[in-house]
C-alpha cells in the first residue's frame, strides 16, 4: 500500500458510461494506488465489466473521468491504453484459437517491444509463474484446460508489462483447486509494483485477495472500504439493496 496522499496510479471521476441510449454507469469515482489490489464485486448487470470496458477505450467516456497517474486518459484508444501500461485480462478469454500457448504469448510481447514498453516480465519469468505454460509451449491454446487457458490469458496480459492489471472474472467456470492456484499468483504480480483490479462475484475470494473493495448495484458504487473490515451484512445490503440480509438463498459464496 502506498502512502496517504500519493497520487492514485488509475482513477475515475464521476465515470459514466453507455451503449447507445442506455447509461451503465453512473459517477462512478474510485481509485487504485500502485502495488494495490482492488476488488469490484455485485451482481450480474451491476455494471463491473462495463467498468473495465470504459477504462480501456471501449466506450467513449469523456477524457477527465479516467485518470493515469493524475493525466486524463477517458475515451483514450484501447491499444494505446495498453502502451500506457493498463492491460486487461477479458472475460471470456479471447485468446488466438489455431494457435500455441507461446505464439499467444509472444504476440503480447512483440506489442509490448514495438511500444517500448519495459518491465520485470519475462517468458521465464511467467513460466516460473505458471510452470505449466512451460509445458504446454507448443500446444494450441484450443487444446488447453478452462484453467491453463486462462492462466495464457493472465501471462498475455503480464507480458505487456503493465502498471495496472483489469482482471474481469478470472475465476468464472473453474474448479476449485485452479482458482486457488491462479490467485496465488496475485502476490508475485503485485510485487513488481503492479496495481490489480479484480472484478468477482465470489464475495469471500474478492475479500481475501484484496486489500480494498468496492461494490456496484444497477451502475452505481453502493459499497467502498477495506476488504479485511466489511462485514458480510454490509456486503449484503450493498449487494442486493436496502432490506436484504445475507443467506444461503442469495448465493453469494
Amino acid at each position: 500500500m502506498t502512502a496517504a496522499g500519493s497520487t492514485p496510479v488509475l482513477s475515475t471521476h464521476g465515470l459514466v458510461a453507455r451503449y447507445g441510449d442506455f447509461q451503465a454507469l453512473y459517477g462512478i469515482d474510485t481509485e487504485l494506488h500502485q502495488g494495490e489490489a482492488v476488488a469490484l464485486i455485485g451482481a450480474n448487470g451491476a455494471g463491473k465489466s462495463t467498468f473495465l470496458r470504459a477504462i480501456m477505450g471501449l466506450l467513449p467516456v469523456s477524457r477527465d473521468m479516467v485518470r493515469l497517474d493524475g493525466e486524463p486518459v477517458g475515451g483514450t484508444q484501447t491499444d494505446r491504453m495498453v502502451r500506457k501500461g493498463v492491460a486487461i485480462v477479458p472475460e471470456g478469454r479471447r485468446l488466438f484459437v489455431g494457435m500455441s500457448v507461446e505464439d499467444n504469448l509472444r504476440v503480447a510481447m512483440d506489442q509490448a517491444a514495438r511500444a517500448g514498453a519495459s518491465g520485470g516480465w519475462s517468458l521465464e519469468r511467467l513460466h516460473q509463474l505458471f510452470p505449466i505454460l512451460k509445458e504446454k509451449a507448443r500446444t494450441p491454446v484450443q487444446s488447453l484446460s478452462g484453467g491453463q487457458q486462462q492462466m495464457v490469458a493472465i501471462g498475455r496480459a503480464l507480458l505487456c508489462q503493465p502498471r495496472v492489471l483489469l482482471c474481469d472474472e478470472i475465476s468464472l467456470g473453474l474448479a476449485p483447486k485452479v482458482i486457488r492456484e491462479i490467485y496465488a499468483a496475485l502476490p508475485e504480480i503485485r510485487a513488481v509494483g503492479t496495481a490489480v483490479i479484480v472484478v468477482e462475484q465470489d464475495v469471500g475470494l474478492a475479500q481475501s485477495a484484496s486489500d480494498r473493495l468496492y461494490c456496484m448495484l444497477e451502475g452505481r458504487v453502493t459499497l467502498a472500504g477495506r476488504s479485511a473490515d466489511i462485514t458480510r451484512d454490509r456486503i449484503a445490503e450493498a449487494y442486493f439493496g436496502a432490506g436484504h440480509h445475507v443467506g444461503a438463498d442469495h448465493g453469494m459464496v
